[in-house]
């Protein structure tokens, strides 16, 4: 999996940081700050979530198959 958050379109909702606290935090201005942009596979509902409750759609991700 990789995620991508998309500082520019952030609007520091929090709602990343609240959902995938060990992947996501804001810096002093409320933006996302990505801590893992390829976390385990048993990170992908808590990325889900975060990307799902995003109101700016600042966070995406793309699951990788493994070989």
């Amino acid at each position: 999996m990789r995620i991508t958050a998309d500082t520019a379109v952030c609007i520091g909702a929090g709602q990343c940081v609240l959902s995938a606290p060990a992947l996501f935090d804001q810096d002093d201005a409320g933006t996302v700050v990505l801590l893992n942009g390829q976390p385990a596979a048993d990170s992908l509902e808590a990325v889900r979530e975060a990307a799902y409750l995003c109101p700016s759609r600042a966070i995406t991700y793309t699951e990788t198959s493994q070989p």
